[in-house]
Parts: C-alpha cells; structure tokens; sequence
C-alpha cells in the first residue's frame, strides 16, 4: 500500500499549488495494538498502543518521499524477501 500511494504523489496537483509536490512520509512499524470505532456523531476506525506510536515517530523522523521501516518491521519484511533496503543510519526514537 505505501509503494502504491507513494507512486500516486507524482500525478498528485495541489490545487492551490500546482508546482509544489506533497511531501508525503509513510513510517511503518509491526506489533500488536488495539482497534476500535471511536465517536457517536461522526463514529472513526482508530488503532491505538505503543506499535501505533512506534510507526507514527518513525514517520516523523523520516525523509519526504520514502518509506522508512523500523528495525521490527525490516526483520520481517526481510524474511518475506522481495524487498530492497537502503539503511538510512541510526535514528533515535523516545520509545515509553
């Protein structure tokens, strides 16, 4: 899924901008975590744990236009095969 979007940011026209590209990030992280609808009036599928916030600081200390994996994440995409990796160096995230 993120390959897929990631290939749409380049047809992608900001209306308002329409020679600025949208600096997209995808940060992806495994791990259990808890899902629920969330809201009465305007009910949202949300996940929830510490997985969620793993991926969402991977996310955020990444680079526009590439997808970052943490290192759970890298072990089992490895161990599915089909990937290439570039390492990118040692980032820290605040885990809790």
């Amino acid at each position: 899924m993120a390959f897929d979007i990631l290939s749409l940011m380049t047809h992608f026209k900001i209306r308002h901008r329409p020679r600025m590209k949208l600096q997209l990030r995808v940060g992806l992280h495994s791990g259990s975590c808890v899902a629920g609808v969330v809201g009465i009036h305007m009910p949202r599928f949300c996940l929830f744990g510490d997985t969620v916030n793993v991926a969402s600081r991977v996310e955020t200390t990444g680079q526009a236009l590439k997808i970052h994996v943490s290192e759970d994440c890298y072990r089992i995409l490895k161990e599915i095969g089909g990937y290439t990796f570039l390492k990118r160096g040692e980032v820290y995230l605040k885990v809790i």
